[in-house]
């Protein structure tokens, strides 16, 4: 049995529609349905339904599917590991970033960039929920997030740092000085919001409904960048994690005073899957940036 032929079956399997599949594998619709009756042959059973309006799979068909994603899985990882031998000299990265995470990608993408020209990175900047879904069909390599609060059985969350839900202030603001903030005292003013999807956001929504309260929002961003330049230009606050001012001079993070704000930084990894050096080399130089290295953990220790 062929690589080609599950490739050409897990694609249409995909897609149900043999003229798609065969454009996807950039062969004709004739040539791909000669494969796919090929591989019928040789096992001996049919795997579609297949008709002028539809496609389907048989029962062999959905039979053989998890064995041949596991199969080109196991292929994909042999070439990985043909890849690691030569030295780091070609190979593609595939990382998935949430946005509160910039504060310590563009250190380790310079270092990164520096000692290995020729690995092309593919950075993903979306939220954590989308990310995991690329990471659970195998489109990237790892995620950095903060651990995600839904437990998903296929993810092993490594800790990096730990961290806490802070509201954000430019240096002269009248909390500037103060050690902590409580819930009851966000309510009396207006706020500047990360968007409904990002994990700070995630985090402050489930305190504030654990204790039965409510914001003035008064705008919401999708990214952490521009929400800060707004705290910096209207004197507005924002809260998100303490480690979105790290290196930043005129902004201040005030922890909030609840118990649910703790948050943790971490590499978000599938389950069983093979680690590229590129992964691993990627991960050492990410520890030894000013603010993972001073709360680094064990797990990254020893890759470090």
């Amino acid at each position: 049995m062929e690589i080609r032929y599950l490739k050409s079956f897990v694609t249409a399997a995909r897609l149900l529609n043999f003229s798609e599949a065969a454009k996807e594998t950039c062969v004709t619709q004739s040539t791909f349905s000669q494969t796919i009756k090929q591989l019928e042959d040789e096992l001996g059973c049919a795997l579609f339904f297949r008709n002028s309006h539809e496609v389907s799979l048989t029962e062999a068909g959905k039979e053989l599917l998890p064995y041949a994603e596991k199969t080109l899985h196991t292929a994909d990882d042999c070439i990985r590991r043909m890849e690691d031998l030569r030295d780091l000299k070609c190979g593609t990265l595939n990382i998935g970033v949430t946005h509160s995470f910039n504060m310590v990608m563009h250190e380790t993408l310079k270092d990164f960039m520096r000692l290995y020209p020729s690995i092309y990175l593919n950075i993903v900047y979306k939220p954590m929920t989308e990310l995991i879904e690329h990471l659970m069909s195998r489109e990237l390599d790892f995620v950095l997030s903060f651990r995600p609060q839904k437990n998903f059985p296929n993810i092993e969350s490594h800790i990096l740092f730990e961290d806490t839900l802070s509201v954000i202030v430019r240096q002269d603001h009248p909390w500037a000085t103060k050690s902590s903030v409580t819930l009851a005292e966000l309510k009396n003013y207006p706020i500047a919001l990360p968007a409904k999807g990002l994990q700070a956001r995630n985090v402050l929504e489930n305190i504030m409904t654990e204790a039965g309260s409510e914001l003035n929002v008064r705008i919401e961003m999708d990214e952490v960048t521009p929400l800060l330049r707004l705290v910096r230009a209207t004197g507005i606050f924002t809260i998100l994690s303490s480690s979105a001012t790290e290196d930043v001079e005129d902004l201040v993070y005030i922890p909030i005073d609840h118990k649910g704000g703790r948050m943790e930084g971490s590499v978000q990894m599938l389950k069983g899957s093979y680690m590229k050096a590129a992964t691993k080399e990627f991960i050492r130089i990410l520890c030894e940036t000013a603010l993972v290295k001073k709360r680094i953990t064990d797990w990254l220790r020893e890759r470090c």
